[in-house]
């Protein structure tokens, strides 16, 4: 099993800086789902940038959220 995310913060890129509960430090770009969905709604940068690290994974009030595998696996 993957570690969970810990902490979030939102770039100005549509990239996120995610800690883990490993500790590791990852960024996963957000840019390649922006049209698809739900995922839509984060183009406008004021909502991207509210994101937040809610039960493990990576969420936003609109409910937008990736699975915390694919955070930890896609981010560099």
């Amino acid at each position: 099993m993957n570690p969970r995310v810990a902490r979030v913060a939102a770039n100005d890129d549509y990239s996120l800086m995610v800690t883990f509960t490993n500790s590791e430090v990852k960024r996963f770009d957000v840019k390649p789902y922006l049209n698809y969905g739900i995922f839509q709604e984060l183009k406008d940068l004021s909502i991207f940038k509210t994101a937040y690290a809610s039960m493990g994974t990576v969420c936003w009030a609109g409910g937008q959220d990736f699975c915390p595998d694919t955070v930890y696996e896609e981010g560099q």
